[in-house]
């Protein structure tokens, strides 16, 4: 078992990276800056690190997570770097720490074990790396063998950034660096920053948004803007995969009362189950890849949230149901070949019971990755025992990276090889396939049924 997942590992581990659903700012590849110092690089942006750092007693202050007033935080860097490096210990098992190591070794060439007699050595050495021209974004960009990164943004976001990567001459700005549509904010309309949000759209979309109708006409706008830049898919964050289609009157009142701010959490419920649908139609018109991540209750941890914002590791798995939420989507829409659904959970008892079925049926449904906290190496192995079986590696989306820390891609992609290819060395070791089979499997979970699923 070892020789042959030995032998997959070594055909796969070179190919480019594709990564088509992700976080990492898009300034940081349009500007091309040097990256100042190794906390802000590694440690800051990283919600796996800060999350387990938290959990053990580290104020995020102290991290030098910025707060979400605006408020001055101060915190030296290296400081930073000697907290991190005093419990790196804490990371062993985990896939943050494979990560973690990974990125050491393999991008800043460190060769001693990081911890707390030799966090400051280990600091030196990242920064000193970081200052020369190979260590700039874009070098690392090419250096990581990334053929296509995908970034997520706003549905009202203008994609400066994008459109000065396409300008500027650089190859990678040319459909490398791609954006996704994400209008999550414009779809909670009890949320109390909707409305603000509703103002962007308009603004974005030349003039204001008065009605449903209008509503749904700017963000198909905005969508053709999008794809204009480059981008194959949209992305869909909720609770629970509910949907439901509405007549036109109620969708009509629903978004007044949303305007008048009189709406209730029921009713935002109905209206996003709604958009869904509206999101499924507009994409067998358009073509983008829609993507659905449910089952996270986001920032669970309230006063992490008011603190800091979101995205600094409070969002916590709930329970999820897809065969009945997801009916009335698929009985419209899932028969078509046009659209491709792409479907994420953080509840794992799903997929044997309801996403393999689900996606072993409609031509429709792909399953996305594990995600969040099973993007990890025992994760991604029941991933695949539980699915392989109902649906087969090809109504899977391959492997994305979901993550902000730019220079932890090559780390994820990899991990994502070699436990594939012990996975597919399991099967021919047990004669459930022969190695002639598992190699052009490897080499399409690794690299081309992610291409296939965005369209890339």
């Amino acid at each position: 078992m070892r020789r042959v997942a030995r032998a997959l590992y070594e055909e796969t581990r070179g190919l480019p990276i594709v990564s088509p659903h992700g976080h990492v700012d898009p300034s940081v590849l349009a500007e091309d800056a040097p990256f100042s110092e190794p906390a802000s690089l590694i440690v800051q942006p990283d919600h796996y690190i800060l999350r387990l750092l938290y959990a053990h007693g580290v104020p995020l202050e102290a991290l030098g997570v910025p707060r979400r007033d605006g408020a001055a935080v101060e915190a030296d860097p290296r400081r930073v770097w000697q907290l991190f490096a005093e419990r790196y210990h804490l990371f062993r098992g985990t896939p943050t720490g494979a990560w973690l190591d990974h990125e050491l070794h393999e991008v800043f060439g460190v060769r001693e074990r990081l911890g707390a007699d030799t966090a400051v050595r280990v600091y030196d050495a990242i920064r000193e790396r970081l200052q020369s021209a190979e260590f700039r974004p874009r070098a690392l960009f090419e250096r990581f063998h990334i053929e296509v990164l995908a970034t997520t943004d706003a549905a009202s976001d203008m994609l400066d950034h994008h459109r000065a990567m396409r300008e500027s001459g650089w190859p990678g700005g040319d459909a490398r660096v791609i954006p996704t549509f994400r209008p999550d904010a414009l779809f909670r309309i009890a949320a109390p920053g909707w409305a603000a949000a509703l103002d962007a759209l308009g603004r974005a979309d030349g003039e204001p948004v008065r009605d449903y109708v209008g509503f749904v006409r700017a963000l198909a706008d905005r969508r053709t803007y999008f794809r204009s830049l480059g981008a194959t898919a949209t992305d869909h964050a909720v609770l629970e995969p509910f949907t439901a289609a509405l007549p036109g009157e109620d969708a009509e009142r629903l978004f007044h009362l949303a305007c008048q701010g009189e709406v209730t959490p029921a009713d935002e419920r109905r209206f996003t189950a709604h958009l869904l649908m509206e999101m499924a139609r507009l994409s067998l018109e358009d073509g983008l890849t829609m993507q659905i991540h449910a089952g996270s209750l986001r920032d669970h941890n309230r006063l992490v949230f008011e603190r800091f914002g979101p995205d600094r590791g409070g969002d916590i798995p709930v329970a999820t149901e897809f065969t009945r939420n997801l009916r009335p989507l698929l009985n419209a829409y899932g028969n078509d070949p046009r659209l491709t659904l792409v479907l994420f959970t953080l509840d794992e008892s799903t997929y044997s019971r309801e996403l393999a079925p689900l996606a072993g049926h409609y031509p429709a449904v792909y399953l996305g990755p594990p995600w969040w906290f099973f993007d990890s190496m025992e994760g991604m192995r029941r991933f695949r025992e539980r699915t392989t079986e109902t649906a087969g590696i090809h109504k899977t989306a391959g492997f994305n990276d979901d993550t902000r820390a730019f220079c932890s891609i090559p780390a994820r992609h990899d991990l994502a090889r070699r436990m594939d290819a012990n996975y597919l060395a399991g099967l021919v070791a047990r004669h459930v396939i022969d190695e002639r089979d598992a190699r052009p499997m490897a080499r399409a979970l690794a690299y081309e049924l992610a291409k296939q699923a965005y369209h890339l």
